[in-house]
């Protein structure tokens, strides 16, 4: 099995959130972030799917410059053995975004989703208020 780039912490965070914000920047230089579904892979990537992927900004902004940034955060539960109640957590993932066609959409997206899939390759990750042992974590991960 591959080197695992998430702690157990990190993976059931991501495993229990639906929602992320992605970043790219399109031709001119110019950020776009759009809030986006996504599914956490066995092996750390993460893909995210939808209806025309293919024919939309991000994928075009990944095709030029495939270098991507994908946040997930939340409050954190104001309850007995929370990590800093009230406070944000969360995780940032920075690295690579590999564009997949003819490829089974995750399946949160259900039967209106293309065939297509854009798959992070994460390279660095920072997490906060995940951990009561380490409050922040950054990671920088080795091919």
């Amino acid at each position: 099995m591959a080197h695992m780039i998430f702690t157990e912490r990190e993976r059931a965070y991501l495993e229990s959130q639906s929602l992320g914000r992605m970043g790219t920047v399109d031709a001119k230089g110019r950020p776009q972030v759009r809030p986006l579904g996504f599914q956490l892979n066995d092996d750390d990537t993460i893909d995210i799917g939808g209806p025309q992927l293919s024919k939309s900004q991000k994928w075009r902004n990944l095709e030029r410059n495939p270098e991507v940034s994908f946040v997930v955060d939340d409050m954190t539960p104001d309850e007995p053995g929370a990590v800093k109640p009230g406070w944000g957590r969360g995780v940032e993932i920075r690295g690579t975004a590999e564009l997949l066609t003819d490829h089974e959409p995750p399946a949160y997206g259900g039967a209106w989703f293309s065939n297509e899939v854009i798959r992070i390759h994460p390279r660095l990750v920072h997490s906060w208020h995940l951990d009561p042992d380490q409050l922040n974590r950054r990671a920088q991960v080795s091919a």
